[in-house]
């Protein structure tokens, strides 16, 4: 922290230059939010790519991508440059640096968070907030207070900022979630399931079961995932194949026990993709949820770990009112919800509309103007006067 302070300012005797910065660790919304912004933007655009992004952005004249990374000294150094003379930082995530980025006045730091809607506690709310040292809690609040705006899709996860991140409502933006353009595009659909035909023959004739659960971090040692694959295969592998979306980590001896009916999707395929060819997702208390309701497609809640999780992490509700599918707590319960298929859609659909409210195909493009106004003459007029 000390060392990007010093940096900061060191740099910001440099002259502040016509530039975006975009910190990337998800990535899907910066990807968005980026396409956006370049069809009126002229300055510089710099993307910094944390450890974690695995999204690859376009370079170009406008465009540059830098590794965000303490390990990779240069590139870090030149990333403390970009943010300390830039004019406006987008970022999709918690990061640490920002108690310590000592940003001009006239800078803009806008939080593109990386979920549309939340199961669990974060934030100022997250029950391990008691068990942190005060240092700890000074250092979160600072990185808080350097959001300018947060952008939100609904009503619900405006008031859900509000409490984590201690906002005003003067800070929020409604103007919907970048990333969820993309289920709008339906010209895309057809290429997206072809494409994805090719690249995995199985899933054709098929119906397509995602699992997808939250990532644990004890799961990362242990790659228990309390889910009987025999049983499902036994039962289900006439009519379905499931896709695997689990933490790169973890690596269990059913995954190629039966290959005709697994197909492990944990790296290389972007989940957009993957929610477009899912006719059933099966999660528990991830964010996914949220943007796969606009699809209008039936889910499963499989929550074996209920009780424990929801003592560790927090929910913002019940947990049974909360999601939009039937709860399973056993491999058994989820073969009969989906031999049975007892959805209700009504119930997605509304649960669409209240965390979706405002995101309506045009997102990206409603962030732009509310941050850049006429981008062409605001930017220009600005930059005359220095």
């Amino acid at each position: 922290m000390l060392t990007v302070r010093i940096l900061f300012e060191v740099f910001k005797m440099s002259p502040q230059q016509r530039k975006t910065v975009f910190v990337s660790s998800f990535g899907d919304n910066i990807l968005h939010t980026v396409e956006a912004l370049k069809k009126q933007y002229s300055g510089n655009i710099v993307i910094l790519k944390d450890v974690g992004c695995r999204y690859s952005y376009r370079e170009d004249s406008q465009t540059s991508v830098l590794s965000f990374d303490m390990k990779k000294p240069y590139a870090f150094i030149l990333s403390i440059y970009h943010l300390a003379t830039c004019e406006k930082v987008f970022v999709d995530n918690y990061f640490g640096f920002l108690a310590a980025a000592n940003f001009r006045d006239n800078v803009e730091c806008i939080q593109l968070w990386h979920a549309s809607g939340a199961v669990k506690r974060f934030g100022l709310k997250d029950p391990s907030i008691h068990n942190r040292t005060k240092r700890a809690n000074e250092r979160f609040r600072k990185v808080y207070s350097k959001f300018d705006h947060v952008v939100v899709g609904s009503e619900k996860m405006a008031d859900i900022f509000k409490e984590s991140f201690g906002l005003s409502d003067t800070q929020i933006l409604r103007t919907g979630v970048p990333r969820t353009d993309y289920y709008f595009k339906e010209e895309d659909n057809e290429d997206i399931k072809a494409r994805m035909e090719r690249k995995h023959p199985r899933i054709k004739g098929k119906k397509v079961i995602l699992y997808a659960p939250t990532f644990r971090d004890n799961k990362l040692t242990d790659p228990d995932i309390q889910l009987n694959l025999k049983l499902m295969y036994e039962n289900l592998q006439e009519d379905y194949v499931l896709l695997m979306r689990l933490h790169p980590a973890i690596r269990t001896k059913f995954m190629n026990s039966f290959p005709n009916f697994i197909i492990d999707v944990s790296t290389g395929e972007k989940i957009n993709e993957l929610l477009m060819i899912t006719d059933l997702l099966i999660t528990d208390y991830s964010s996914i949820p949220y943007e796969f309701s606009l699809l209008n497609k039936p889910m499963i809640f499989y929550s074996y770990d209920l009780e424990d999780y929801s003592r560790a992490r927090g929910f913002w509700d019940d947990y049974h009112s909360m999601v939009p599918g039937p709860v399973a707590y056993t491999s058994e319960e989820i073969i009969e919800i989906i031999l049975n298929e007892p959805y209700n859609m009504n119930v997605v659909n509304q649960f669409s509309l209240d965390w979706n409210q405002y995101s309506k195909g045009q997102s990206s493009q409603q962030l732009i103007q509310a941050i850049y106004g006429d981008v062409a003459e605001k930017e220009e007029a600005l930059f005359e006067q220095r």
